[in-house]
């Protein structure tokens, strides 16, 4: 078990110092977790915003104390839950590869698995492991916490703490990214902590902090359209995904299963590698000199269903479909790219296909369940949709040629069908 002392403090510009104990100090002095300081948490968005070069790294530990807070504000939480809870909430991101999710890209193509599978091996099989064990902890426990599915029974609020429509990590991420590319958008991430419960097992919001909530919703919607899909920051991760695929059709240059190996990878020395990859280096070049792809068509739908994602996730279908837009504007099937991005397209909802949208309401003078977030406010039940952003993207000489093929075939049927029904 954990000590009660603090070993220390570090000062975060988000939430002032931020107290570890001796057993964090020893997790966040790892290799695996110092190489976070390397990998940007908005890689590509410093195309756009040249502030958001903030990592992985701040983000857990910011993530670590908004879990703890939130977990010793809740009545039924022991103070060893607590303690596991912070150490999930620190290696929630440990499986993240340079990047961030952009290197998902690789990682869902030639290996069909995420970053969070990375993350459980990481923690139960890489040298995490001993030291959790060493701090009284089961990494496997961890693993499972750390991404939300310990599903443990009569105790659904462990997991949704950090993983739900409104968890720690969306408390994080909202407010820290919106400090560091300056977008303005905010929410009273502490009002929302210090009014929540266990409620019926779930984590839930008190009634008096509907309008807080609204806000907090409002702000995830307003930082994914503003920032995570603004069009030029996805311009540019667009490109870091390509050159990652074709760098590694022309050398595989790591294995999942070789952990050493992973945890090697971080934005420098993946760039490096990129540079020196023949099929890589031109897109490379393009991005050191921000030659970026250009968008040419835009289509966005608020629906129930997950369609853009859902139709374009396949990546046949993806291809097929630029190859039938370059076809009619004559231009190479290489410059003409779908921005389809594995992090699903969902801030209305929630962020896996795993977490339901949903926001338990307890009424605070009987701390009864009242009906979902939906049902006591109209702001939160539009917001129960998803917000697909479709875009075609091509090279800057080949932007008026692509633009009207994009127009011409995604217009007709069956696209337009899929695309707007």
């Amino acid at each position: 078990m954990q000590s009660k002392k603090w070993w220390g403090f570090i000062k975060d510009p988000v939430f002032g110092y931020i107290h570890f104990t001796p057993e964090e100090k020893n997790v966040i002095d790892t290799k695996t977790f110092q190489r976070l300081i390397r990998i940007r948490q908005l890689a590509g968005a410093e195309y756009v915003y040249p502030g958001a070069n903030h990592t992985r790294f701040e983000h857990s530990i910011g993530v670590m104390y908004i879990a703890g807070e939130l977990a010793k504000n809740l009545e039924c939480m022991s103070a060893e839950e607590i303690n596991e809870i912070r150490l999930a909430g620190l290696l929630h991101d440990i499986g993240h590869g340079a990047f961030s999710h952009i290197f998902e890209t690789v990682l869902h193509k030639f290996f069909k698995i995420n970053h969070e599978d990375m993350t459980r091996k990481l923690i139960r099989e890489g040298e995490l492991k001993d030291i959790i064990k060493d701090a009284g902890y089961e990494p496997e426990k961890i693993s499972r916490l750390a991404i939300g599915q310990l599903k443990e029974k009569n105790k659904e609020y462990l997991d949704q703490i950090l993983r739900s429509t409104v968890d720690a990590d969306k408390m994080d991420y909202i407010v820290r990214d919106s400090y560091h590319t300056g977008a303005g958008y905010s929410a009273d991430v502490w009002r929302l902590i210090y009014t929540m419960e266990a409620v019926n097992n779930k984590l839930s919001v008190s009634s008096t902090a509907i309008y807080t909530l609204e806000a907090f919703l409002l702000a995830r919607v307003e930082s994914f359209k503003s920032i995570y899909f603004h069009k030029t920051a996805r311009a540019a991760q667009i490109m870091i995904g390509k050159a990652l695929v074709n760098a590694y059709e022309e050398n595989p240059f790591f294995s999942p299963n070789n952990l050493d190996e992973y945890i090697e990878l971080n934005d420098y020395t993946v760039w490096s590698i990129l540079k020196n990859s023949k099929r890589a280096a031109k897109i490379i070049d393009d991005l050191e000199h921000r030659r970026l792809l250009k968008s040419v068509y835009e289509n966005i739908v608020i629906t129930k269903e997950k369609l853009a994602s859902r139709i374009f996730s396949k990546e046949q279908v993806k291809t097929s479909i630029e190859r039938e837009i370059a076809v009619e504007a004559g231009v190479s099937e290489d410059d003409v790219l779908i921005d389809s991005p594995l992090v699903p397209s969902v801030p209305y909802a929630s962020s896996s296909k795993d977490e339901r949208f949903e926001v338990p309401i307890f009424d605070k003078k009987t701390s009864n369940l009242l009906e979902s977030g939906g049902e006591t406010s109209k702001i939160i039940e539009a917001m129960k949709g998803y917000l697909n952003v479709l875009r075609v993207y091509t090279t800057a000489e080949n932007r008026e040629k692509v633009r009207k093929a994009a127009l011409k075939i995604l217009s007709s049927e069956p696209y337009e069908l899929k695309i707007a029904t």
